[in-house]
């Protein structure tokens, strides 16, 4: 294996271009020699080098990996050990060296993302491992960072209110900042493919997967939401990806976990699930992500999407008339391994028509497969090229080529910046929305209300903030000048729990309750009540999902602040106290408790004061 030892540290200042030039082929060493905003890639010097390949390396440049560690060549034992266990290699740079893999994906849970100069140095080793090697290619590292609930990236970094806050704030401008931002900073910390935004139009309450990772639940306001987000993380030189297509919004079946049946005839799938994704497309949508569900109206074979070539092919490049690259979901989700064996996914997925292979369970066993197929003819290279081209336009266009490698100073400017963190809090501030408000509660006076006490859901914190939300709301209201006490109830309250939470609230001028996908037999409703019934005014806000507000009738206020991340919670936080008007309205709608066909309160729906 080839390793230089550097990024041992993770403070190693990142290689000279002279370097890069001197390790590279001649080839590639010509495109990172071009113009530097050049208007197109040259397609002549990019089949040049698909040319150069071997196909064991044409193969590898297929697949996006994980790979555990916080460093590309010297990761901590434990990661080494799940490494070996999983990958059967100790180090990304290995990694690299053995399956020649043209993308690596970053998540927190596998100690990729600790801080943003970490990831910096981080992203720096693992070009170095790859550019260093013969023939060797810049890799596209991407991640999850739709912000809200999913997010790898955590603090000191920008964390912004996710889509479905973005979608009651409903400001095309507001999603644009958003892209924008959070691309730079994307970008600063050496990633450049970013799976977001989630164009699924959630019209299922019960959804467990999308929920509030979608916009909404009306086709026109997700597709100018999606393409407006689109148009900000592309034009901070970051990959935008649209997922899931053909679409995830109508299940109520996690693919993480099972396997989901869409049960949309053609027409309702062109009214309701196409239009953001045509929307993305029109906006220039660098890559879009595939969903291991079934839609038996676009194809009856019994396949998941990911794996049909009618709806990949058919629908999604012939139909739409999309040229850019395609990615699977994880090839570990039980969705897309539910059918057919993990030798069999990726090589039916590369014949459905897509172009990277991501996050395999086994990539020793995918990796040959596709190379098996390949050498038995089921795959010709001629096919394997097409999307390799692909991979590589994608990597020219986002400076790959010319400049595969960051800067530590570049995180320093750009990353979670004071103007950065304003930003996110103002885009929050248009989202938070105000459902039930008896006699005018809110905004609640700190002078005949100055004792709070906030209890509720404590689900763990997402994406790398502060957490737990019963504490950041109590610290909120008395930065807010209110005196504060948190007193964590949990998502499934039992009955001591619940005497204890009413026994503080009588010492409590005003109680606030987190609420967390209330149902009617909840713990949750019943803490609302008996909060209730003690006479002190109470304020629920429900931190995920927006529909609890129809199990809780008897809560005086009601808020909606779609996701526990800080920047949310701190929003409401600020509504409550009155320093700003509540101005979200509902992008989805929300139903009666007791007669699901009734709408309680319709898509724009929002109080204000």
């Amino acid at each position: 294996m080839h390793d230089t030892g550097t990024g041992s540290t993770g403070n190693t200042a990142h290689p000279s271009r002279r370097t890069v030039l001197a390790a590279t082929a001649g080839v590639t060493a010509a495109l990172a020699a071009g113009p530097a905003h050049a208007a197109a890639p040259d397609d002549s010097r990019l089949r040049a080098l698909v040319s150069r390949m071997t196909l064991e390396e044409k193969v590898g440049q297929l697949f996006v990996m994980r790979v555990y560690g916080h460093s590309a060549t010297a990761p901590d034992q434990a990661d080494i050990d799940a490494n070996l266990k999983e990958i059967g290699v100790r180090t990304a740079a290995e990694l690299l060296a053995k399956y020649r893999v043209g993308g690596i994906i970053y998540f927190a849970w596998a100690h990729n993302t600790r801080e943003p100069h970490q990831i910096a140095d981080l992203s720096n080793g693992i070009q170095k491992a790859s550019l260093e090697l013969p023939r060797g290619l810049p890799v596209l590292i991407s991640t999850d960072q739709e912000h809200g609930i999913v997010a790898r990236v955590g603090k000191p970094a920008t964390l912004f209110p996710g889509a479905m806050a973005v979608g009651a704030g409903g400001s095309w401008s507001d999603a644009r900042a958003l892209g924008r931002i959070a691309g730079a900073e994307l970008r600063a910390m050496g990633i450049r493919q970013d799976y977001s935004p989630v164009a699924d139009v959630n019209v299922n309450p019960a959804n467990p997967v999308i929920g509030v990772r979608s916009f909404g639940a009306d086709p026109r306001a997700v597709s100018a939401l999606v393409a407006a987000e689109v148009a900000g993380y592309q034009g901070s030189g970051v990959a935008a990806t649209a997922k899931h297509f053909p679409g995830h919004g109508d299940t109520n079946v996690d693919s993480h976990t099972g396997f989901p049946t869409i049960t949309h005839s053609r027409e309702l799938w062109e009214k309701l699930d196409a239009p953001p994704f045509r929307a993305a497309i029109a906006a220039g949508i660098d890559s879009i992500m595939t969903a291991h569900l079934m839609v038996p109206a676009l194809d009856d074979s019994g396949d998941p999407a990911t794996l049909s070539r009618p709806i990949l092919t058919g629908i999604l490049r012939e139909r739409l008339g999309y040229d850019g690259v395609v990615v699977t979901d994880s090839l570990g989700m039980e969705g897309v391994r539910s059918k057919y064996g993990d030798a069999r996914v990726p090589v039916l997925a590369l014949k459905a028509g897509v172009d990277q292979l991501l996050n395999p369970p086994d990539l020793d066993l995918a990796w040959n497969a596709v190379l098996t197929a390949v050498r038995e003819g089921e795959l010709t290279e001629a096919r394997l090229d097409v999307s390799i081209l692909r991979v590589l336009r994608l990597k020219s266009k986002l400076g790959l080529f010319r400049s595969p490698y960051v800067g530590q100073g570049g995180v320093d400017r750009v990353v979670g910046t004071r103007a950065h963190l304003a930003a996110a809090d103002r885009i929050a501030e248009r989202t938070t929305t105000l459902l039930v408000n008896e006699g005018r509660l809110l905004p609640l006076s700190r002078r005949r209300y100055p004792r709070v006490l906030v209890v509720g859901a404590d689900p763990a914190s997402p994406s790398g903030t502060t957490g737990p939300p019963t504490g950041v709301l109590a610290g909120a209201l008395g930065e807010l000048g209110f005196t504060a006490t948190a007193l964590s109830t949990g998502t499934a309250p039992s009955a001591a729990t619940i005497a204890k939470a009413v026994a503080a609230a009588r010492d409590a001028d005003a109680v606030v309750a987190a609420t967390y996908n209330v149902t009617a037999g909840s713990g949750q409703k019943a803490l609302v009540e008996q909060l209730v019934a003690t006479g002190r005014p109470v304020v629920a806000v429900a931190i995920r999902n927006p529909y609890d507000v129809a199990q809780l009738p008897s809560a005086p206020a009601c808020l909606a602040a779609y996701s526990w991340t800080d920047v949310e919670l701190r929003s409401a936080a600020r509504v409550i106290a009155g320093r700003v008007k509540p101005r979200g309205k509902l992008p989805v709608p929300v139903q009666r408790a007791d007669d699901p066909e009734q709408v309680l309160y319709p898509v724009g729906y929002g109080l204000s004061y």
